[in-house]
Order: structure tokens, then C-alpha cells, then sequence
């Protein structure tokens, strides 16, 4: 590993990259199922869960591209290496989504001009047999090719994955709908997952609305920090849209990831990984916070001359000590680990852990709940 800056670093040999994708490979499957596990405890409902696991699936999908990518880094001059954040989030840095943005939209001619995936294998097979040498070249350009292959399906998480509109039902002369975006935050480098519930009393359904539609989609991307306060966020989309209401705003933040063997975070988890002498593939722990703010009430505010408008009325979490500072009704912080750290966890119970929901899981596909 080269260092770059103070926290992000490149990797460098092929063993190392083609591992640590292997272990996001596995991170995301878990985190499916904890996602599973969420909704039969009650904590999500199935529409949350759909579209959490369509994000989940396209970072997947992400990091499946980008490990084609970084296939042959350090085996073959051109490769390349993957950069990633070491010390914030275990992520790779946000120029990696910006690049493979920039490589989607050259996907097709790129695979205009090179050779099929078959071809590739029929060329590697004769060099092997009648040169007697390793088809190096051959393997990069293939996995080159599967990597913009990839990029051509699509349904990657991107660095921007601009808001959607579903329909929920109509009541009381409104329709509701729950609009879902994220985006893979640039000061944190983790992945960010909104979901909000609008109350719609405009003449046009809001997706089907030529002027509002785009004007919402604008103004929730441009608010998509996640230095920004739910609350914030909430109260300006109120402010800016008389005729749309927000009644729930919710913020999934995954990671950062935790790594004994990849990242250099300090504090207790890092304490917990090396206590618990991990084997290749188990030795990480993922960090899963859901903010939720909700309305409480609702009141009318003069708007113009004449007029008034509805404005939101948001609770504010009364156990939080710094409810008004948190911007939120309430926060829930979860923890993803293999079985044996989470045992070196419980051992050592470090301070700041007993609130923090558990989730235990295993290559078999189980998935325990622990408080």
C-alpha cells in the first residue's frame, strides 16, 4: 500500500485488491439479509426494504465493476489501483464512482473494439499450449472487457442516483407518495440512502408534473449532504414546495467498514478486531445508521396577502439530551460483524456499545439480532 494522502491509499498488489473486493462481495450479501431481518422484527416495512435492497444490490453491482477493473493491479503495468479511504470510511474514495461514471458512457465503444470474451479465451488457451508462457496481457484485456460489460448493464450505485417517486394511495383528497435517492457521500466517502414520505395536494401527481418534478428532483440532490440535519432538509423542502408536505424523512448511512486487515480507524471496534484474531474474510465489522425525523403536527402560516399555507411541525427526539442539535426524532446506530467479533465485543463490552443493535451473522446465511 502507497500512501497518497492522510487517508487514502492505493492498493497496489493484485492478492490484496482481489480480497479486499471479496470481502465487500460478502459484506453486501450480509447486509441484504440484515435488511431481511429488519422488516420481520417490524423495524422496516416492505416498501423500505425494496428500496433498500435495490441499493444494496447496485453496490453490489458497483463493486463487482470495480474489482474487474482492478483485476491485475500490481501483475500488469497499465492496471491501475484501486484508492480507497483507510481511515474515515474503508470505502473506496468518491473519484472512483466519479471515474466509473466517465467509463459507462464510453462502455459501448469501448466493447465495439475489442474482442469477445470467447475470443479472449480461445487466445489465452493457445498461448498457453503453443508459446508455454502465461497470456498476462490476454487476462487484463479480458478482465477489461468484463469490466465494461458490467458498466453496459448498468444499475450501479452511482455517485448520484437522482430521487424516484411511488405512488402509496390517495386520502383525503391527497396523494401520498414515498420518494427514494442517494448518493455515495464526497466528504465521507460511504454510500447514503434518503427516503421521504410526501403528502401531495397539487392539481398533478407530483411525478407526472412537468414543472415540479424536476424542480423537487433539483433541490433534494443539492440538499443530499450528509453534514446537513435532517431537519434542515425537511423544513427547507417544506418551505420551498406550499403544495408538497413532508410527513417522515429518513437517512441510512452504511459504513464506515472496519477491517483489522485494511483500515486504520481508532477507537474500540479497531480494539475489538484485533482482539479477536479474525481469520481472511471474517475480520471486519460494518457500521449501519438509520436517522429519522417525523411531523408531528401541522399548522397554517400566512403566505402572500390573503393566503395561508401548511407547514410541518416536526417531534424532535425529548431522550436524545441534544434532541434540537441532533435534527432528528430519533437515531438508531447498528453494528454488522461476523460470530467471532462480535464474541471479542461482548467480552471486552467497551463503553458506548450496549445501545447499539447487533447483528451477527455467518456464511451459511444466518443472521442473529443482538441489543
Amino acid at each position: 500500500m502507497t500512501d497518497l494522502s492522510q487517508d487514502h491509499f492505493k492498493l497496489e498488489d493484485t492478492r490484496i485488491t482481489r480480497r479486499y473486493f471479496g470481502k465487500f462481495e460478502k459484506i453486501t450479501q450480509h447486509m441484504t439479509r440484515v435488511a431481511g431481518t429488519m422488516e420481520a422484527e417490524g423495524r422496516l416495512g416492505r416498501r423500505d426494504i425494496t428500496v433498500i435492497a435495490r441499493y444494496l444490490v447496485g453496490l453490489n453491482l458497483t463493486f463487482r465493476a470495480l474489482a474487474h477493473k482492478y483485476h491485475f493491479s500490481g501483475r500488469f503495468a497499465h492496471a491501475g489501483q484501486l484508492t480507497f479511504d483507510r481511515v474515515e470510511s474503508g470505502f473506496p474514495v468518491y473519484q472512483e464512482l466519479l471515474e466509473m461514471a466517465n467509463d459507462t458512457l464510453q462502455a459501448g465503444r469501448h466493447l465495439d473494439t475489442m474482442p469477445s470474451v470467447e475470443a479472449l479465451k480461445d487466445q489465452m488457451v493457445r498461448t498457453i499450449v503453443a508459446d508455454q508462457e502465461i497470456p498476462t496481457k490476454l487476462q487484463y484485456a479480458l478482465s477489461q472487457r468484463l469490466y465494461y460489460q458490467e458498466l453496459a448493464k448498468g444499475g450501479m450505485f452511482w455517485a448520484r442516483n437522482d430521487p424516484q417517486a411511488v405512488w402509496i394511495k390517495n386520502e383525503d383528497d391527497r396523494r401520498h407518495f414515498q420518494i427514494h435517492w442517494a448518493v455515495y457521500d464526497s466528504q465521507v466517502n460511504l454510500p447514503t440512502i434518503y427516503i421521504m414520505d410526501v403528502a401531495d395536494t397539487g392539481r398533478t401527481g407530483l411525478p407526472k408534473d412537468e414543472r415540479r418534478w424536476p424542480e423537487v428532483q433539483a433541490h433534494l440532490m443539492a440538499q443530499a449532504v450528509g453534514g446537513l440535519k435532517l431537519l434542515t432538509i425537511a423544513r427547507g423542502f417544506d418551505e420551498d414546495f406550499d403544495d408538497l408536505h413532508p410527513t417522515r424523512l429518513r437517512r441510512f448511512h452504511i459504513g464506515p467498514m472496519y477491517s483489522n486487515a485494511f483500515t486504520r480507524q481508532a477507537g474500540p471496534l479497531r480494539e475489538v478486531l484485533e482482539a479477536a484474531n479474525s481469520p481472511v474474510g471474517e475480520d471486519w465489522a460494518m457500521v449501519w445508521t438509520e436517522e429519522e425525523l417525523i411531523a408531528d403536527r401541522v399548522e397554517r402560516v400566512k403566505s402572500g396577502w390573503f393566503g395561508t399555507v401548511e407547514r410541518q411541525i416536526f417531534a424532535l427526539d425529548p431522550f436524545a439530551g441534544a434532541g434540537a442539535d441532533t435534527g432528528a426524532t430519533r437515531m438508531e446506530r447498528s453494528l454488522i460483524m461476523p460470530e467471532r467479533p462480535y464474541q471479542a465485543l461482548a467480552e471486552r463490552n467497551p463503553p458506548g456499545f450496549a445501545d447499539v443493535r447487533k447483528f451477527v451473522v455467518s456464511d451459511h446465511g444466518r443472521v442473529l439480532s443482538r441489543k
